[in-house]
């Protein structure tokens, strides 16, 4: 995992707002790009970043591709995160 992938991935809005959809559960790309009005095309380059920074997994069932959240790389990036905040806290003491 690549904290840079990650953190390129997540400073755009609507890659947030995916993850966000994706929160419930996998999602068909067809049903990503309905709630957006950019195009099927720009949905899809989003999905491909969110997938070079490993925020989401696709799997291909049928005629369809789903996406899911993959959440061991936003624990990972949270808990790098947070150990800023336990390292100043050591600090203070």
């Amino acid at each position: 995992m690549s904290f840079q992938l990650v953190f390129k991935a997540l400073s755009d809005p609507t890659r947030r707002q995916i993850l966000d959809l994706l929160r419930p559960g996998k999602l068909t790309a067809g049903e990503i790009v309905e709630q957006f009005e950019s195009s099927g095309a720009t949905i899809s380059k989003h999905l491909s970043i969110l997938k070079q920074a490993d925020l989401v997994v696709d799997t291909k069932e049928g005629k369809y591709v789903y996406y899911e959240l993959n959440t061991s790389v936003m624990e990972s990036a949270i808990q790098w995160l947070l150990s800023f905040n336990q390292e100043s806290r050591k600090e203070d003491k």
